[in-house]
């Protein structure tokens, strides 16, 4: 079955026409013959709404009760029983009432389309999930019902209802969209005109940009090339140099003059890693375009004109912003440049803008020699298996009698061609077919000791040899370079592979991540600087390595003055000393640099999260001690006020058994007032952190029956073996963890049921239950009823504070110990208590036969 097709009306705010236009798509289907039904549509009293309802099929709502009202959802299995060919439903983003089918109405809309049937919606811009933040910034009010941004996206279509803020303001007061009794209420708050207009160009670009999608996924699946100027896209071709800057300002200047505007800046490497590019400005200048609201974009291409060509068009570019050539006048010889080559290429649909600029025609400096990276001592073996090992060939040939033949001499110098290829690279093999060209000519082609060639077959001979040696040389150079950068790439991806896994999985702090940059690079020290402004003194985030490590070591005050810089935006820089990098590591080091910008503030947040936590832990401890010390402490002092008031008042003649009875009264609320501000001062001890235990070595027997003062006698069954260890605790945390404990089990254990306190011996610990019948409690709230101020079920409100176990289990875990609920077998919960037995006091095992059958 086919899934059905969604149509989504989408407003800037209510009382645009959403439904209304809704509504008249509908009539025009059903006049068209289509099976058009109402699931669901809202008209909130409004008259003109509320007539378009006419002559359209309504679907019967669903009725659920919800605390003591009924309320009206919309009814799925009716439509689904119904199966029209389009279905209308209101108010996309909206919340069912709880007990309905789904959750959100958008999980109902879900089922239709899955059913085959056709939706018709609607959804305002501020119930859009991604946008809940900007909205709440601008109209003050944090949307509670929202909808998932990629429901909409995926609609067949959306469809923008539109309407400028004064005309909304005025609907309004004529009170089309609310009853007259809220018109100047949301007037003067949330239908300003400032809200109103923001929320209506957040509505236009959010359906600028689906359709700018549209546009996109058209153009890729009918393979259009050509550029269709929907809106101004000015890319920006930077060379990693100083100009740069200007070209990036410029573009922005562009794009200011036309709405909508995007300016991307594309930065093109070649494929084997050689660039005179500086990283550190194109550092300078990714920031600069982010700055100014455009995006920065790295590509790889041989061809640097066809690949900016190809990106524009990519992008759908209108524009293409280019800095004057800073070569000089004597380098055009090797061609007309980039700037000319895309203006040349760019066709008719794509302008070329050429900017000049203080650095044009000064030069760009000329890239990193490619022999630079086989290393010193392999240049010079290469230059003499070129030049020296030719001339060593030849006075050992020449010293033979009937040497091997010339065929055979050329390939023995071809052979020390290829050598000096593998080892030195393509100047010394070059010179390897230079040099023994000539030695050939002169000491092995007659007539030998001279430079010309008698015989014409010699000449072809020596030529063929020069091109062999010259191709050969040219090949393995090749390959030796294309075998270094693969092997430097794969050293690079796996190093880069390590380093996202382990950020990603929260493995690395940043002083190992900073070792790992210097063990990496070898260098001698690694730091993080940073500062506040582009004119505050710098400060280290963090450092490994040295001369002195330690307080006395010398740290760096400025990335300036270290051998290797890499920035990481404006007021980040991580600094290496030890020796200066080459242009191809500097790659490596910018993604060890961003990443450790990112553990960076990752540490930071973590640490301000933590904080968070505890300020918001402390809100609720103090808001729920408020509520408690207005509730539950209250209901103790008002029957002690209520009983000595009695008491005292002379209108009434008490009796000695009504007196006893009044006393009792004030004892029992002085008791329980007691046991609340213990456990309120307990808990407050434990959440500043004051709790001290004084742990000794003590038996159980002697403490758990002094915990059962406050419980009624008969209600407690005690299973303490003679035979456990000692265990080592704070008699008095303890004393009052097992009172909490006991408490708590007679308080939830059926009249006539009796808590069972046992214990055992485990290994080095000793268990201490404490067992009711209760209704237990489920395995998701085991760990929530140890929480402060929580109560399970239906607790009354007078049975406490909901402390007890917060405090038992702070008490167990500041002794060692541990606290957890288990299930009771046959019904209940049972509380384990672990405690630490004291060293050296194994416990004592009863007698046993020396002989146990199974």
């Amino acid at each position: 079955m086919a899934r059905g097709k969604l149509r989504i009306y989408l407003g800037a705010a209510p009382g645009v026409g959403k439904t209304y236009s809704m509504l008249s798509e509908a009539h025009r289907r059903v006049e068209r013959g289509t099976d058009a039904v109402v699931a669901f549509v809202e008209h909130h009293d409004r008259p003109r709404t509320e007539v378009m309802l006419h002559g359209l099929e309504q679907i019967q709502r669903a009725e659920l009760e919800y605390r003591g009202s009924v309320f009206t959802e919309m009814d799925v299995d009716a439509v689904l029983e119904r199966r029209p060919a389009v279905a209308l439903v209101d108010e996309l983003a909206h919340t069912n009432v709880p007990g309905s089918r789904n959750t959100k109405r958008w999980q109902d809309v879900e089922e239709l389309l899955e059913a085959g049937i056709d939706v018709v919606s609607t959804v305002n811009i501020q119930h859009l999930e991604s946008l809940g933040d900007v909205v709440e910034s601008i109209t003050g009010v944090r949307q509670r019902e929202t909808v998932p941004d990629e429901i909409v996206r995926r609609a067949d279509q959306i469809e923008l209802v539109d309407m400028s803020p004064q005309a909304i303001r005025r609907r309004m007061a004529h009170g089309n969209i609310y009853k007259p009794d809220k018109v100047d209420a949301a007037l003067s708050n949330y239908f300003r005109p400032g809200n109103l207009t923001a929320l209506r160009e957040l509505a236009l670009l959010w359906v600028a940009d689906r359709v700018d999608e549209y546009l996109q996924q058209y153009r890729t699946e009918h393979s259009v090339s050509t550029i269709w100027a929907g809106r101004e896209r000015i890319v920006v071709g930077l060379t990693g140099g100083p100009e740069g800057r200007t070209l990036i300002r410029r573009a922005s200047r562009m794009a200011a003059k036309g709405s909508g505007s995007e300016v991307l800046a594309v930065y093109i490497a070649r494929s084997d890693g050689l660039t005179s590019a500086s990283p550190k400005e194109l550092a300078v200048q990714r920031t600069l375009v982010e700055d100014l609201g455009g995006t920065f974009h790295h590509v790889i291409g041989d061809d640097i004109p066809s690949a900016l060509l190809e990106f524009a068009r990519g992008v759908n570019a209108t524009q293409i912003v280019l800095g004057s050539s800073r070569r000089k006048t004597w380098q055009y010889v090797f061609g007309p440049g980039v700037g000319a080559t895309v203006a040349r290429d760019s066709g008719p649909d794509l302008d070329v803008h050429i900017v000049t600029h203080d650095e044009v025609a000064k030069g760009r400096g000329l890239p990193v020699a490619r022999g630079a990276r086989l290393g010193r001592a392999r240049i010079i073996a290469g230059w003499l298996l070129g030049v020296v090992a030719p001339a060593l060939l030849s006075l050992l040939l020449t010293a033979i009698d009937n040497g091997p033949g010339l065929a055979n001499d050329v390939l023995l110098f071809l052979f020390l061609t290829v050598a000096a290829a593998l080892i030195g690279g393509l100047l010394p093999a070059l010179a390897a077919a230079a040099v023994g060209s000539v030695l050939l000519n002169f000491y092995f082609t007659p007539p030998t000791h001279s430079v010309t060639i008698a015989d014409p077959k010699n000449i072809v001979a020596i030529l063929i040899f020069f091109a062999v040696a010259v191709s050969v040389a040219s090949v393995v150079d090749l390959a030796a370079r294309r075998t270094h950068q693969a092997a430097r790439l794969r050293a690079e991806s796996e190093i880069l592979s390590f380093l996202a896994g382990s950020v990603l999985r929260g493995e690395t702090t940043l002083d190992a991540l900073l070792e790992r940059v210097r063990e990496t690079f070898g260098m001698d020290s690694v730091a993080l600087l940073e500062r506040a402004g582009d004119v505050e003194p710098w400060t280290c985030a963090g450092r490994v390595g040295g001369t002195g490590e330690g307080p006395e070591a010398e740290p760096l005050l400025r990335p300036e003055d270290a051998d290797v810089d890499m920035p990481v935006g404006d007021h980040m820089a991580l600094a290496l000393t030890g020796r200066v990098l080459p242009a191809e590591d500097r790659r490596v080091l910018a993604a060890f640099a961003a990443q450790a910008a990112v553990v960076l503030d990752r540490q930071r947040l973590v640490g301000e999260a933590e904080r968070a936590r505890e300020l918001a832990e402390g809100n609720r401890i103090r808001t729920a001690l408020l509520a408690a010390v207005s509730h539950d402490l209250r209901t103790p002092l008002a029957s002690i006020k209520a009983s000595v008031t009695s008491l005292r008042s002379d209108d009434v003649a008490w009796s000695e058994e009504d007196e006893a009875e009044l006393l009792e009264g004030i004892e029992a609320g002085a008791d329980r007032l007691d046991h609340l501000v213990g456990n309120l001062l307990d808990m407050s001890r434990l959440q500043t952190g004051t709790v001290t235990p004084l742990i000794r070595e003590i038996d159980l027997d002697e403490v758990v029956p002094m915990a059962l003062g406050g419980v009624p006698e008969g209600s407690v069954t005690l299973d303490i073996p003679e035979e456990l260890p000692i265990v080592a605790v704070d008699p008095g945390l303890l004393e009052r963890s097992v009172a909490n404990l006991v408490e708590n089990g007679v308080k939830y254990s059926p009249e006539g049921e009796r808590v069972l306190v046992s214990a055992s011996a485990l290994g080095d610990r000793v268990e201490l239950r404490i067992a009711d019948r209760g209704p237990g409690v489920p395995d998701s709230s085991k760990d929530r009823i140890f929480e402060p101020f929580q109560r399970y079920g239906d607790a009354p409100r007078g049975a406490g504070v909901g402390l007890g176990l917060a405090v038992a289990r702070g008490f167990a875990e500041s002794m060692g110990g541990t606290l957890a609920a288990e299930d009771t077998p046959g019904g209940g919960m049972t509380m384990v208590l672990t405690l630490r037995a004291a060293p050296g006091r194994p416990p004592v095992r009863p007698d046993l036969p020396a002989q146990a059958t199974t």
